[in-house]
């Protein structure tokens, strides 16, 4: 879709064909099929509750192009104002998801990085510390990021094995697993901390917007509108349409076979873009594909994770916070929002369903290999209705007592589980839509958008961008870059897409300079060495 418009607003002829009879990917929602009685609409369903933060440009510049009831697409981001933790040993810590204006920018974002350490009980010291490795990589040149922190993971660099306790728990492996679906010993360093730095960076803006979620169902306010204007601008978009091979002759495509309706058919074009997702297109490299570009053959090593959604619906609305709930220790990994508050306009129960719901709480579940600890065991051999029962029962484990019994009020009318997981027999699941994960190394598995082949790009979560993350924005980054090469290779005159990198402060250029002549050297980077000095980080910040 992104690859789609940005073709079809410099006047390219564009064919794209979807698999599904939705267009929309992972992004989608969906109606709970046979939600709906009395005539009114089915509730909506999703593989996964939305979320925008605020370093995204490549998203929403793109959101911004597309109309809607006479404004645009991207006037339907609308901002949660706070984000809670939620853990079994204690209290709920709820922050606003911005901080006060009248505090310097980096020492606002790690104080707050320092309050919410302590506040689960991380000792000071070790804060300091999670602040030092932050530091060395916002001081270290992109040449050392990618020669050696790509390729150490973010559990090694940031000292977890060492530390332990809570500071593996909520800083090293908490955050990068229930976010992200990534593990600490196992997601790149680069990645995890340049990330976490993009958030941090968020907070400390006072025009920052951390956390931004749609104003209605995603299809509805987004998807919809987006294919709408795609075929207004002459796309020609059709559903139901599996490419099932790509064929090649050297270093050219020739034409890709199509099924729709149980009838295969083949297509040729001049370019070719390949949306899909590394799961399949690692199918559909044959060997013609990958001896014209050898980067196809190592797309076997990138790693998929499950993490999908579920539903509940409930008899009234429960809403902890203006914004998400992290469960930060929760077995399954859990991140929660209701969504009733963001969808005021356009929730209207009497409309959806059978009535009754007032209340739709949207849950994602990020580690599916983890031992529950209610059914004891991995949610991916869990039934449909364990998953339910297992999901509510770590809501309930992670909250305090007055938040439990709250949820113990709430009467749960139904509960909708992501149709991507599949259940061939009682006891095993299987996803259809799997998520590419970050790991050590994986860069150099990565393909760029460009491939080696004349007419053949890559717009996908997996190829190489600046944002290196299996996220909207990533594939919408990779679709910029296919496109540009388009133009570029065509002799386009149009204009070139915008290509952001992630925010670089300028206030440690000449740290990250004067690093880049100590790489050259072979000499290691200047540590920042607060912790070594034992000055506690209160003191460090205050004095900036």
């Amino acid at each position: 879709m992104s690859a789609a418009q940005e073709l079809a607003e410099r006047g390219f002829e564009v064919v794209v064909f979807e698999t599904r009879e939705a267009a929309g990917g992972k992004a989608r929602s969906f109606p709970f099929p046979g939600s709906a009685t009395g005539g009114r609409e089915p509730l909506p369903g999703e593989h996964g509750f939305r979320f925008f933060p605020g370093f995204y440009r490549h998203l929403p510049d793109a959101m911004r192009r597309i109309p809607y009831e006479g404004r645009t697409v991207f006037d339907n981001l609308v901002t949660a104002t706070e984000v809670q933790i939620a853990r079994s040993t204690g209290r709920e810590l709820i922050s606003p998801a911005h901080l006060p204006r009248n505090l310097r920018d980096l020492d606002k974002a790690f104080r707050f990085l320092f309050e919410y350490a302590t506040s689960v009980g991380i000792l000071p010291k070790h804060a300091a510390y999670f602040v030092d490795r932050l530091l060395l990589l916002l001081t270290s040149c992109k040449e050392r990021r990618f020669a050696e922190y790509e390729h150490q993971s973010w559990w090694e660099f940031s000292g977890a094995e060492t530390r332990g306790g809570a500071y593996a728990k909520y800083l090293a492996d908490g955050l990068t697993r229930t976010l992200v679906a990534a593990r600490a010993r196992e997601m790149s360093a680069r990645t995890g901390g340049y990330i976490l730095l993009q958030l941090l960076f968020d907070l400390a803006d006072p025009a920052g917007q951390v956390d931004r979620v749609l104003n209605g169902p995603t299809s509805d306010v987004w998807i919809d509108p987006w294919v709408a204007h795609v075929r207004r601008k002459g796309v020609d978009l059709r559903l139901g349409h599996q490419v099932q091979a790509i064929h090649c002759a050297g270093a050219r495509v020739t034409g890709v076979t199509v099924v729709a309706g149980g009838q295969p058919s083949t297509h040729q074009a001049d370019w070719y873009v390949a949306a899909l997702p590394v799961e399949v297109m690692r199918l559909l490299a044959s060997e013609q594909l990958m001896q014209a570009d050898p980067r196809f053959a190592r797309l076997h090593r990138l790693r998929t994770r499950w993490m999908n959604g579920i539903v509940y619906y409930l008899d009234r609305d429960v809403r902890a916070v203006h914004g998400h709930t992290v469960y930060i220790d929760s077995p399954w990994a859990l991140t929660s929002i209701s969504q009733p508050q963001f969808w005021q306009r356009r929730f209207q129960p009497d409309r959806l369903g059978d009535g009754r719901a007032r209340g739709i709480l949207s849950i994602d579940v990020s580690d599916w290999e983890a031992i529950g600890s209610g059914v004891r065991k991995q949610a991916m051999y869990c039934t449909r209705e364990e998953i339910g029962a297992e999901v509510w029962h770590q809501l309930k484990e992670s909250l305090d007592e007055d938040a439990t019994r709250e949820l113990d009020r709430v009467a749960v009318l139904d509960w909708f589980l992501d149709p991507s997981i599949v259940h061939p027999n009682p006891t095993e699941a299987a996803n259809l839509e799997p998520l590419l994960v970050n790991t050590a190394g994986s860069w150099l598995d990565r393909p760029p958008a460009v491939t080696a082949l004349d007419n053949l790009f890559l717009a996908a979560d997996y190829v190489r961008t600046h944002t290196d993350l299996a996220t909207m924005e990533g594939a919408n980054e990779a679709a910029r870059r296919a496109v540009n090469e388009i133009l570029e290779r065509s002799g386009s005159a149009a204009e070139r897409c915008e290509v952001w990198p992630l925010r670089e402060p300028a206030l440690f250029a000449p740290a990250r300079a004067l690093d880049r002549v100590l790489f050259k050297l072979g000499r290691p980077p200047r540590v920042p060495g607060y912790v070594r000095r034992g000055v506690s980080l209160p003191r460090l910040y205050s004095s900036m």
